[in-house]
Order: structure tokens, then sequence, then C-alpha cells
């Protein structure tokens, strides 16, 4: 792979993504994407990733309204792995109403788990599901 081609998706179909807090550096995210949802990212300026579990491409934001603005994409050294600096419209990035989908920290002395951070919305009001 040539270093200024981008990343290689021949190695696998699907990515690893980090998406970061352009302004903060907080780590908002892991996320995967496809070639497709690389390309729509690219093109509209809006992060787009592919969902595993849905098995289809998730725009950030579709039902929660909290989009990701891409603000600089960067991949690693193999080119399997990638770096999206965002702006996150909306405050939160986890699905779970968190800032961050990182909310959660052990402790390594006493494998305690603890919540860090408030929730910013509500799951259930916004995505109404049952």
């Amino acid at each position: 792979m040539n270093d200024a081609s981008g990343p290689d998706f021949s190695k696998s179909d699907l990515i690893p993504v980090i998406a970061q807090d352009d302004a903060t550096g907080d780590v908002l995210m892991l996320a995967y994407m496809n070639r497709e949802a690389y390309e729509e990212t690219l093109r509209t300026g809006r992060v787009c990733y592919y969902s595993r579990s849905r098995q289809k491409l998730w725009r950030k934001g579709e039902e929660s309204g909290h989009v990701q603005e891409l603000k600089a994409l960067f991949f690693d050294c193999d080119a399997d792995t990638l770096l999206a600096k965002v702006t996150q419209i909306g405050g939160a990035a986890c699905h779970e109403g968190y800032r961050s989908c990182f909310f959660r920290r052990v402790d390594p002395q006493t494998n305690a788990v603890s919540v860090v951070g408030d929730r910013v919305f509500d799951p259930k009001a916004v995505y109404k599901k049952s």
C-alpha cells in the first residue's frame, strides 16, 4: 500500500475507527468503517460507520441527532486503523447517553468499576425502542 493512498481495505472489509473530539482530545468511541462508509464520510464531512450488529451503514446520529462532523482523518502505519477527529454535535457519542462510550473506569488495584461522567441524554427518550 502506498502511504498516500489511504486505508487498506484489502486486509479486511472492516477497519476500526477511533473517534476523538477534535477540540479536547477526548476519545469518544470505537467503531468500524467499510470502504463505502469511508467514502461517504469523506464525501459528506459527516462520519458514517458500518454497524456490525445491523450489517449496514450507520450514519452517526441518524436516530439521535448526535452527529459527528469530520475535522481530520488519519490512518496508522499499517493502514488498517483510522483516527477520526470530530466535532460531536449534541454532546454525546454514546448510545447510552454519555459523552464518551468509555464512561466506565476500572481501578487496576481493586478491579472496582465506577461510572465517570454524567449522562447527556436519556436513551429511552431518544431512541424510543421497546
